[in-house]
């Protein structure tokens, strides 16, 4: 297995809990209490996230081909 990398969303809410959001991973969330527990959290979530997604992939009638960065003017 190789190693993957994954940029993360962090956002503090109102009770000052961390938020994490995975763009690359529609649906993958976390969040944790401190910025250190967020993170370990969203390392589980990702493996968790791209664990469901291999099992989808099997079943998948239109096999997946990549995800990527589009640029816009906004």
């Amino acid at each position: 297995m190789k190693e993957r990398t994954f940029d993360v969303v962090l956002e503090k809410d109102e009770e000052g809990w961390f938020i994490v959001d995975v763009p690359a991973l529609p649906g993958c969330h976390t969040q944790g209490k401190t910025k250190k527990e967020a993170l370990e959290n969203a390392k589980e979530a990702i493996e968790l996230c791209l664990e469901v997604m291999n099992e989808k992939k099997t079943k998948r009638k239109t096999p997946f081909v990549s995800i990527e960065k589009v640029a816009v003017y906004a």
